[in-house]
């Protein structure tokens, strides 16, 4: 019964971590600056220093456009990470995510997301 309680637990939080995890601009401001926003979208200018880490946070889906080249590892909620490594000027879809971020690469990365704001407000 208490493995049952906790594997039920796991899974409760699992499944309502991207509902808990904060919006990147607020949950680090140090290394996400608001560039640009308006209703439809919102524009963020990321930057991470050698070796740094992020903090668990969320992100709508986004275009990501690298500024530098960038070798990342995303950490997941979930305990598992994902290896990343993108050239500068390389643009790529990002589904939405809620991941901590960290640059393994020895040299700054910066990153302009563009994060897509949800219409169904507007219905």
């Amino acid at each position: 019964m208490i493995r049952i309680a906790s594997v039920l637990t796991a899974l409760l939080f699992v499944l309502a971590a991207p509902a808990l995890a904060q919006d990147a601009a607020k949950a680090d401001p140090d290394h996400y600056k608001v560039e640009f926003e308006n209703d439809e979208v919102r524009v963020l200018r990321i930057t991470y220093g050698p070796g740094e880490k992020s903090s668990m946070h969320h992100h709508p889906d986004a275009v990501a456009v690298m500024l530098t080249d960038g070798d990342f590892v995303m950490h997941m909620p979930d305990g598992t990470a994902e290896e990343s490594g993108f050239p500068a000027g390389a643009a790529a879809w990002t589904p939405e995510v809620t991941h901590l971020p960290e640059n393994r690469g020895d040299s700054e990365a910066v990153v302009i997301l563009i994060e897509m704001k949800d219409d169904d407000d507007d219905d």
